[in-house]
């Protein structure tokens, strides 16, 4: 069985190129002042800085994937609360930008923003990217023979703009736009038909949203609960290509069981209606939910998945050093009459954390996901949910 996997790297070499543009700064100015002399990389894996001041990262990023060769690029971290006071909740911004051997590149950014007193909520990520998308066919019975590699323009912008309705409740609107473009499939050795909006499509979709979150710190949540349902609605008459809804809904729920561990555990369930383009069915995998398999390895008009995990943040035995345990099942569908308990795929893995800002308690981690179809591998700042 040939071995699919993913690894990224997080490199922390700035130091050389940071202190000497520091000695040129200082070059000839005996009256700098010290404590501006610190170096980057001081101020970059410590976090000295009082909890209420805003703390930026900026680090190159190297990565390896079979489908794309060597990746380099650089990743920005900025992490702050609202008007720096520490009881509102902590908001984040990250960014990761990267450029292939294969002359692919793209820009991911996402955030969790809280307006002080939690007045307002915004919620969202934005994707630009050239990059290859593996597609396996419809269903949950796609087999890995299907493969093909389609390469395309993506564009993704999905955001979420929530009022204060009662103390952690949320509600809004959301709107969710997707281009795919200069689109290429590889011929299949098995000749299978192609999916709708095989050549390219657009669509953007607007809808409500209702969000309970009572989570303090989005990256690492230690105590709380977060359930989002949210209802999207595409149709030509607001410029899609392709008329359909989707209706998705994600319960996630931590609790500390003893000082430094937490029981986590999410649900999340995806239901399209409608004509949608083979991009925005309901995808299974990825980075998140479902580790170990390719996002989009089984895609449908619905999705249901499941996933615990228990978290040492850190062990009892280190002040930086970590780790967690995960399992996880879930599958697609085209009907709820068409579910079969032999469709349904078992996931698990185990990774390890690293500390990176104690104040801020934001961990970097490491994880190794097994299905039945090998392992991948994943480096992201922040837990998987």
């Amino acid at each position: 069985m040939k071995l699919k996997f993913v690894i990224y790297i997080q490199l922390f070499f700035c130091f050389t190129i940071f202190s000497q543009t520091e000695s040129l700064i200082t070059k000839g100015d005996s009256t700098f002042p010290e404590r501006k002399k610190e170096s980057f990389l001081k101020n970059l894996i410590s976090d000295n800085k009082n909890p209420e001041q805003p703390k930026f990262l900026l680090y190159p990023t190297l990565a390896f994937s079979p489908e794309t060769s060597w990746e380099i690029g650089f990743s920005a971290l900025e992490l702050y609360y609202a008007k720096k006071d520490t009881n509102n909740r902590l908001s984040e911004i990250q960014s990761f930008n990267f450029f292939t051997l294969n002359k692919q590149y793209g820009s991911w950014i996402e955030h969790f923003l809280y307006s002080d007193k939690d007045r307002w909520f915004f919620l969202g990520k934005i994707r630009l990217q050239r990059f290859p998308l593996k597609y396996y066919g419809i269903g949950p019975t796609a087999g890995k023979e299907n493969e093909q590699l389609v390469n395309a323009n993506y564009i993704a912008v999905r955001e979420r703009v929530l009022h204060k309705i009662s103390n952690n409740f949320f509600g809004g609107i959301e709107f969710d736009f997707q281009k795919i473009f200069n689109v290429e499939f590889e011929k299949s050795k098995l000749n299978i038909p192609n999916p709708i909006g095989f050549n390219g499509s657009k669509n953007f979709g607007i809808g409500i949203g209702l969000v309970y979150d009572s989570r303090h710190n989005a990256m690492n949540v230690r105590n709380g609960l977060f359930a989002e349902l949210a209802y999207l609605n595409y149709s030509p008459k607001l410029g899609s290509d392709f008329s359909f809804s989707t209706i998705s809904t994600d319960v996630r729920f931590f609790k500390t069981v003893i000082k430094n561990q937490v029981l986590a555990a999410q649900f999340f369930g995806q239901f399209v209606n409608g004509t949608a383009p083979f991009n925005q069915l309901a995808l299974l995998g990825g980075e998140s939910l479902m580790r170990g398999y390719y996002y989009g390895r089984y895609r449908d008009n619905n999705l249901m998945a499941a996933q615990i995990e228990y978290r040492f943040l850190p062990f009892p035995f280190s002040k930086r050093f970590g780790a967690a345990a995960f399992i996880s099942s879930g599958t697609v569908f085209p009907k709820f009459r068409s579910i079969q308990f032999n469709n349904i795929l078992p996931s698990a893995g185990f990774g390890l954390r690293y500390l990176v800002f104690p104040k801020k308690d934001i961990f970097l981690r490491f994880d190794v996901g097994f299905t039945k179809e090998g392992p991948a591998f994943y480096i992201f700042n922040g837990e998987a949910f």
